[in-house]
């Protein structure tokens, strides 16, 4: 007998699993569903979508809402429907766990055998150009340098077949200026559960390592967590908030995580990002931008050489940073530093604008410059930065709610 084809042993094992009805453990039927099916189906319509009709028709008692969610997993339909209705469905109705789980199983099972597993991890979407570089021109504002350089490195990186090495970067700014923000985005757009993926992890240094007491338990937890993910994952993203606050032996125990690859099959089979996210150096940043302020330059006009070699020259000469003087450093792991400038007025009233937006919430002109208004601008004769870059705008707009 030939062996059976990926989606009819789909169907068969849905059957198994949740018994021909939606509740699991159930007696299946006496025949597969598609018995009564005669023909190869409407001329030109795909094999698999005949099946994907048959099964739906004859498995009736299955809910409706089983096969949205089933059809928004591996066929890609409905899923539209399916997320407007989720909060809803939150509310006052839910799958059975049983059954969600075997749909889940179910799902990631078809994938080996269809082209939603081309990338190792079906999970993987890397939607860069209406994905991530829309948003960071829509969203992202006042952070050419940024930007271009994110998108840039994300692009190329995932782009080469064996690139040698791991992605490292590292973002460097006052507090507010966007680096949680642009690290949220290459999440969200790389990965379909974004920050929830099994292939993202973030660390916060205060929280996840508060206690240099315990360095070296750490240590080990650091590089075990950071091996489990890596080998679940053909593609992994590693995000260090707060990164200068970590200790040096944790960051030395990540970086041969982050050298050239030693054997061809490790370039091949895996690929990983890393983002070190950091309040380093935006004393620097911020200086540089004023001087151009002050020579009447626009700050577009700020090339990034300039800016990276004046971190990178910052970083070399801290005397007590563990951050500056770590193997990052001396082994030149650090592919681009990106700095991240302060934000001036114009871009607070950005932020407020798309803090209304994001809510629902009607705005005016007018209430955007009262919004921009309450933030502290410095330094104390031009009042020119934010000194919280856009981190309280959402809160802020609070005080205009009906």
């Amino acid at each position: 007998l030939p062996a059976p084809s990926g989606l009819g042993c789909f169907v068969l094992v849905l059957l198994l699993l949740l018994g021909g009805s939606g509740s699991p453990g159930t007696t299946p039927p006496p025949r597969a569903p598609w018995a009564e099916e005669q023909g190869p189906g409407p001329e030109g319509a795909p094999w698999g979508r005949v099946k994907y009709e048959a099964v739906k028709k004859h498995l009736g008692a299955l809910s409706k809402h089983y096969w949205q969610y089933l059809a928004c997993k591996v066929w890609q339909e409905g899923c539209e429907e399916e997320e407007k209705q989720q909060g809803e469905r939150e509310a006052s109705w839910g799958f059975p766990l049983v059954g969600q789980d075997y749909l889940e199983i179910l799902s990631a099972w078809y994938c080996s055998f269809g082209k939603c597993c081309e990338t190792g991890d079906c999970r993987i979407i890397n939607n860069i150009t209406a994905g991530l570089e829309a948003e960071l021109n829509g969203q992202l504002h006042g952070q050419h340098l940024a930007k271009d350089v994110v998108l840039r490195a994300v692009q190329g990186f995932l782009q080469s077949p064996r690139p040698p090495k791991a992605l490292v970067l590292s973002f460097h700014g006052w507090s507010g200026t966007g680096k949680n923000f642009v690290a949220r985005m290459v999440a969200t757009h790389l990965y379909q559960d974004g920050l929830r993926s099994d292939c993202v992890r973030v660390f916060v240094s205060l929280l996840h390592f508060p206690h240099h007491n315990y360095v070296d338990s750490y240590k080990a937890q650091l590089q075990r967590q950071i091996s489990e993910t890596l080998q679940r994952c053909r593609q992994a993203l590693l995000i260090f908030d707060e990164a200068e606050k970590l200790h040096s032996n944790l960051l030395d125990a990540i970086t041969p995580f982050m050298a050239q690859h030693t054997s061809k099959g490790q370039a091949d089979q895996q690929r990983s990002i890393f983002l070190f996210l950091s309040n380093l150096g935006g004393n620097t940043i911020n200086e540089v931008a004023l001087d151009f302020w002050r020579a009447g330059r626009a700050r577009e006009e700020i090339p990034l050489e300039l800016l990276e070699r004046r971190l990178r020259l910052e970083l070399q000469e801290a005397a007590e940073n563990s951050y500056a003087h770590s193997q990052l450093l001396r082994e030149n792991l650090i592919d681009f530093v990106v700095p991240f400038l302060p934000l001036e007025y114009q871009h607070v009233r950005l932020c407020a604008r798309d803090a209304f937006l994001a809510r629902g919430l009607p705005y005016t002109e007018a209430t955007l410059d009262q919004v921009a208004q309450m933030m502290v601008f410095v330094p104390k004769e031009e009042k020119l930065f934010s000194a919280q870059g856009c981190k309280s705008v959402p809160q802020r707009i609070n005080y205009f709610l009906p």
